[in-house]
């Protein structure tokens, strides 16, 4: 008889077989590390949801490859963003309370109709187009808006990074929620848990509710068509958006591509797991921290520095081999980068341009963002399928963040200044 033939595993950054699917070890079914987030605040709480249908049986029993996959989540991302400035000049307008509602409302079903998903089609329209929009009404601008408007200057970038470092507690709290149910009842009834779980936000958003009517008497009075105008003519605003494409970029890429990577590299599912699991514990330290420091410091310099300090851990960790120690050091690492650009990009742009159409703002820089997100997840897809291997990728993440960091040293960050109303 003849003997099957080995497949060849010297090439560590490429897939076995060039092109396999993300099951082919047997992973456990459909929930690795995220659909997309969904935040909210209450009083003290950052309510931040993340759940996923990555790990493996799910695209499989679909039987979809990763770059259709991919696709639905890149279009997930990409609709996140184009509706954060709709949903943050509602929210600017008419509370952050209703959005987040609404918001929730959407998420859920968008989740019980990913568990009804049959084909690629239903899994773009469920998880790529549904949950996408949903997720406009429940980001970080959206939340951001009302946090910054509630602390003053002093305090504004510790609070914002409290609030993404409480958030961030979602990705390190409910991936061994979202395990244990597929391990429970399988990826589909998952799903439709999770899509429950999301409803615990309508509640909270009850905390959210903000008078508007005693807002105007202190906050400069603008209206919307004037403060984009005033944005998108500050050169600052333009390049702090076009760094924060490339954020959006990095991370989405490792979100989505990095566990399927470790699969590729013969690392178990619990070294992926416990990897994201270390993203999302540093990634609430890092948050804070790097709230705190843009307290205290240049909010564009320190923006410089994350940038070119992910770059250099990536680096770092494709030059090495990828062993259980070196995923978890590098997972720690990025944990601590992962979203620190979130409160100083907010802090920097309420610091510019004021608190009364922060959510309006953040939400296009964050649309900027998710365009990267976009790019990041479909074309990693594409890049594998069309080479089996990731390499081409995160030497593409490198070099993006170094020119990231670039653009963030000639900001103005100087504040406008603006005539705020005595009140009578």
């Amino acid at each position: 008889m003849q003997k099957p033939k080995k497949r060849n595993h010297k090439n560590r950054f490429a897939g076995r077989g060039g092109r396999i699917r993300t099951c082919d070890l047997g992973v456990p079914n459909a929930l690795r590390y995220r659909t997309a987030p969904h935040p909210d605040f209450s009083g003290a709480a950052f309510y931040r949801k993340r759940t996923a249908i990555r790990t493996c049986r799910g695209p499989a029993d679909l039987g979809i490859g990763r770059e259709t996959f991919a696709f639905a989540i890149a279009i997930q991302n990409l609709l996140y963003g184009i509706s954060q400035p709709i949903t943050g000049l509602i929210a600017d307008k008419f509370g952050t309370a209703r959005v987040l509602i609404g918001g929730a409302l959407f998420y859920a079903l968008g989740l019980y109709l990913m568990s009804m998903s049959s084909n690629g089609m239903d899994l773009t329209l469920s998880a790529g187009v549904l949950i996408g929009a949903s997720l406009g009404c429940s980001g970080f601008s959206i939340v951001f808006g009302v946090i910054g408007r509630a602390f003053p200057p002093e305090k504004r970038s510790v609070a914002l990074g409290i609030a993404g470092a409480a958030g961030s507690f979602g990705q390190f709290a409910l991936l061994p929620y979202g395990q244990w149910l597929i391990n429970q009842v399988g990826w589909m009834q998952a799903l439709v848990i999770l899509g429950i779980t999301v409803l615990v936000i309508i509640p909270l958003s009850s905390a959210l509710v903000e008078d508007k009517s005693a807002q105007a008497a202190t906050l400069f009075k603008q209206s919307a068509t004037e403060a984009l105008r005033e944005a998108f003519a500050h050169r600052g605003f333009l390049l702090l958006c076009l760094a924060y494409t490339v954020c959006g970029f990095q991370l989405l890429f490792i979100a989505v591509h990095f566990p399927a990577y470790l699969v590729d590299q013969r690392m178990t599912p619990e070294t992926g797991m416990a990897g994201l699991a270390l993203i999302g514990f540093f990634n609430m330290i890092g948050s804070y921290a790097w709230g705190w420091l843009g307290g205290r410091h240049t909010k564009k310099y320190l923006l410089s520095l994350l940038y070119l300090t992910r770059s250099v851990a990536i680096a770092i960790f494709i030059a090495l081999p990828v062993t259980p120690l070196t995923v978890y050091l590098f997972s720690a690492t990025i944990g601590f980068l992962w979203l620190g650009t979130v409160p100083l990009t907010g802090g920097l742009i309420a610091h510019v341009f004021g608190v009364k159409y922060l959510s309006t703002l953040t939400g296009i820089a964050f649309l900027f963002h998710q365009i990267g997100s976009f790019a990041g997840v479909w074309i990693g897809g594409y890049v594998f399928d069309a080479t089996g291997s990731y390499l081409v990728m995160w030497l593409l993440t490198i070099g993006m963040g170094v020119v990231a960091a670039l653009l963030n040293l000639p900001i103005d960050d100087r504040q406008i200044d603006r005539a705020v109303p005595k009140p009578a």
